[in-house]
């Protein structure tokens, strides 16, 4: 008699709770566009392939290829998912990339919306939440403001230790290098350059390796270069992050978002000056039909504000869109208010955890594929599987409970 995989599951299986969800939807529908083949061995069942490919993700947070194939073959979940059938990795990914690539993201929206029709989720507030994953490069390169900042200023405390350091070292000479609380790079090689001009040090002549001993002047200039070299890197990628938007701008009395508009509805600049209305325009790229009014100061000349408020000779013109500004008055009111507060504390609970789950809990830190197509694809399934996975635990606490 044949074995029954299903004997050996329990009843709380996640295999079986997958399968019982995947049987209630209508999977062939995804699956119309597979190229039929006359000739040849027979093709695996498609419907497996994608329910095994799902429950994959759904139980490892991102499974390759070789896990899969490697599964179908020892592991009795997929075992019973692929009725004993055991498709290579080359299988798995032709399937994935060639059938799933067009119908992956109504696979994510309607498994989705019958989660939420079976659990009844409260859909009326929305949670949204963004988080960065490494890309498929040669070397982790985020750049953080806040933390290259603060090495920065701990490279100036090892600066300023070095140079009191060469100071007491060419005393005698009578010259002294300048100790300040922030260096520049070209200051850090001017430095260096006076160091070795006044020792004559030959980069020729270093020792290097174990057993040989540094003199006090070679251990100076390399800490000197090393430096500047790390000071350069840490403004390189300040530089690259550029200004921070802060409470400074959007506060800025010269935004024409902040002009006040008097009881006649006329706006006025900081310095009491008229805007006169030119014309209406639609805004581009927008499908809502939504216009911008684009307004003209009355006179700039002579303005002591003029170097603050305007980057031309003519008086200033602005652009308004009152319908996009009321919308962003009323998201900072809503948000401000006791009700917004306790949405916003929700929200970190919601949609913050769940991108802790997938990076820490089932370590999906980095983006395996390239291309965007490919990048896609792979965003849509490590997201189909967290819905799935988080499905899942949902009906085993409802069971233990019960």
């Amino acid at each position: 008699m044949p074995i029954l995989i299903s004997d050996y599951l329990d009843v709380c299986d996640p295999v079986l709770t997958f399968d019982r969800f995947m049987e209630e939807m209508d999977l062939e529908k995804y699956l119309k566009g597979i190229p039929k083949h006359d000739t040849g061995r027979p093709r695996y069942n498609p419907v497996s392939m994608l329910k095994t490919v799902l429950f994959g993700f759904m139980t490892k947070g991102y499974v390759s290829l070789r896990e899969l194939e490697d599964s179908c073959k020892v592991n009795l979940r997929f075992m019973y998912l692929m009725d004993h059938e055991t498709p290579s990795y080359r299988t798995f990914g032709c399937f994935i990339n060639e059938v799933l690539g067009n119908s992956i993201e109504e696979i994510f929206n309607d498994i989705n919306q019958k989660i939420f029709e079976t659990e009844h989720v409260d859909l009326q507030h929305l949670y949204i939440d963004g988080s960065k994953f490494e890309a498929n490069a040669n070397k982790y390169s985020w750049v953080w403001k806040k933390a290259t900042e603060k090495s920065r200023y701990r490279l100036f405390d090892k600066i300023t230790k070095l140079l009191r350091e060469i100071n007491e070292e060419i005393a005698c000479t009578g010259t002294r290098l300048c100790i300040n609380t922030e260096y520049a790079p070209e200051y850090l090689k001017e430095a260096a350059d006076k160091y070795a001009q006044m020792w004559q040090i030959d980069e020729a002549t270093f020792v290097h390796g174990r057993g040989h001993h540094k003199t006090m002047q070679q251990r100076h200039y390399e800490k000197l270069m090393e430096y500047t070299e790390k000071l350069e890197e840490y403004v390189e990628k300040i530089h690259i992050c550029g200004e921070t938007t802060d409470k400074n701008y959007h506060e800025d009395p010269f935004r024409a978002v902040n002009f006040p508009i008097g009881e006649d509805g006329i706006m006025r600049c900081p310095n009491g000056k008229a805007f006169h209305l030119q014309y209406r325009k639609n805004v581009n790229g927008n499908a809502y039909g939504r216009q911008e009014e684009v307004y003209q100061c009355e006179d700039c000349a002579g303005c002591p504000y003029a170097e603050q408020c305007k980057k031309t000779d003519k008086n200033r013109t602005v652009r308004i869109n009152r319908e996009l500004t009321a919308m962003h008055q009323e998201v900072i009111e809503n948000l401000e208010n006791i009700q917004g507060a306790l949405l916003r504390m929700n929200r970190s609970i919601q949609a913050e955890g769940t991108f802790g789950i997938m990076k820490n809990d089932r370590w999906y830190k980095r983006i395996v594929r390239r291309g965007m197509e490919s990048v896609r694809l792979e965003v849509f399934l490590v997201s189909i599987g967290q819905s799935l996975y988080k499905f899942h635990n949902k009906k085993m606490r409802t069971a233990t409970a019960a």
